[in-house]
């Protein structure tokens, strides 16, 4: 159907209940490379609470201004030093929250269309705004849109300032403070997860990145006719997917299992156990020393299998599967969990499409997991030198047709957001950094493991991989 028209209430600026004492800080080399892309776009979708509306306004702004106060950086504005370094003054300049509302859109509008329907980019304000732009603008909006039967809670926040570790540990706390003060919970002055702002690691380099007059622009066509659609796996359909992959027989498999597992599968099929147990233990000693693939790897491969075959390239053309990693746990020393900014390195697999598409799931998910695995401590590091010999911002786009970047973490808390009035009913982001290969992997609702893939392709392609039956057969939707 086709959606309601947008209807703006109001626009507020919203500032820390306190002071900042923040030093400002330093861009890193993961930051600087972001400024020439859009704002990270996500929210929330929530059955209509029972709270007036009114009332609800003010508990969000009241706990926006509160959440702020551990959030500097996310009230201050970009800068950029005589010698072309930027910062992020912790100024207490403030946020925008925005108010909206759809007067005949409802819940079932949003999540129940087989492609992500265009009313849901209207969830967010800073609509295709590039990060360099924090330099004039608010590093962060709020959006509040009212629904007939629901809210949905929409955050914009710059790509320069957090990655999606930081992003959602912002947004959890946002929850657990407007969650704490409906409860009269005196423990308001304290949060779970505190976030860490320092400035001295080696992501943090003396290079300086040199900005086009104007500032830098996005790197892809943002007018590209494109699709997107959010396919479901629950827990069991990955389970036996990563086991296809950890697996060539049945026999395998169950070095994976506890030896009543191992029992019960000859039991069930009346095989005599003698001799075979000793054959399972030689087994296993051989497994153990081949790389487990893991969950999200088997799904990736499934996925980079897909789309090769949608695409038909030319079996000599090579393929890139990229994705983000966060790197706060790959260095040596690292980073705290909760580091405030941007931790994440972009990892290419590089394969051709004839390799991708002819030999096995376990191939191509062997090769991502090898990327993966090799990015330690040196290889951050010697990104962070590559980079300071050559300042840029991160291209983003699927600049030769066979490209494609799964970005944010089916590991993200996205579903430990409740402000009082329960958990979300979905998730969803707005238009931002959207282009043919786009993925973005959330965590599935009933959690367990399940998890969502939100695609971005040209519509041929989209309606290639929804007929491809290896990959649908995992399918929940």
């Amino acid at each position: 159907m086709p959606s309601s028209p947008l209807i703006h209430v109001s626009k507020s600026t919203i500032f820390p209940d306190r002071k900042s004492n923040l030093r400002d800080l330093k861009l890193s080399v993961s930051d600087l490379p972001m400024l020439s892309c859009h704002y990270i776009q996500k929210g929330c979708l929530f059955p209509r609470p029972s709270i007036p509306i009114h009332l609800l306004l003010s508990l969000l702004k009241q706990s926006l201004s509160k959440t702020l106060s551990f959030f500097p950086p996310l009230a201050g504005r970009l800068y950029t030093d005589p010698n072309g370094s930027i910062y992020i003054a912790c100024n207490d300049a403030g946020v925008e929250f925005h108010h909206s509302k759809f007067a005949t859109s409802f819940i079932r509008d949003v999540i129940a269309p087989v492609y992500v329907p265009e009313l849901v980019n209207e969830f967010f304000s800073f609509d295709k705004t590039v990060s360099y732009q924090g330099h004039f603008k608010p590093i962060m909006a709020i959006q509040f849109t009212e629904l007939p039967d629901g809210i949905f809670i929409g955050c914009s926040i710059n790509h320069a300032v957090t990655d999606g570790t930081s992003f959602w540990n912002f947004f959890n706390t946002y929850a657990e403070i407007c969650r704490k003060i409906s409860n009269n919970d005196p423990s308001i002055e304290k949060i779970s997860r505190q976030p860490e702002f320092s400035r001295d690691s080696v992501l943090v380099s003396s290079a300086i990145l040199k900005v086009p007059k104007g500032g830098p622009k996005v790197t892809f066509n943002v007018n590209e006719p494109l699709r997107e659609r959010i396919f479901s796996f629950c827990r069991e359909a990955i389970l036996e997917l990563k086991a296809k992959v950890n697996s060539n027989n049945k026999d395998k498999l169950l070095v994976n299992e506890d030896f009543n597992a191992f029992e019960k599968y000859y039991f069930d099929k009346s095989v005599n156990l003698n001799g075979i147990f000793e054959n399972w233990l030689f087994k296993s000693s051989n497994i153990a020393n081949t790389a487990e693939i893991s969950s999200f790897q088997s799904l990736s491969a499934l996925l980079w299998r897909a789309v090769t075959r949608a695409r038909k390239l030319p079996i000599s053309k090579t393929t890139t599967f990229r994705m983000a990693v966060n790197c706060r746990h790959r260095l040596n020393p690292k980073l705290d969990p909760l580091y405030f900014g941007n931790a994440i390195q972009s990892i290419p697999t590089y394969a051709l499409a004839g390799d991708v598409t002819s030999r096995d799931l376990r191939w191509c998910a062997e090769r991502l997991n090898e990327s993966v695995e090799a990015h330690k401590d040196e290889r951050v590091r010697g990104y962070v030198k590559e980079w300071e010999k050559d300042p840029r911002c991160f291209p983003l786009g699927n600049f030769d047709g066979a490209s494609m970047t799964m970005g944010s973490s089916p590991r993200f808390p996205m579903y430990e957001n409740d402000f009082g009035w329960g958990r979300p009913l979905a998730i969803r982001s707005g238009g931002a950094n959207k282009f043919d290969g786009k993925i973005s992997a959330f965590p599935g609702r009933e959690g367990m493991g399940s998890v969502d893939l939100e695609v971005v392709f040209v519509p041929e392609t989209m309606a290639a991989i929804e007929s491809d039956p290896e990959f649908m057969q995992y399918v929940m939707n």
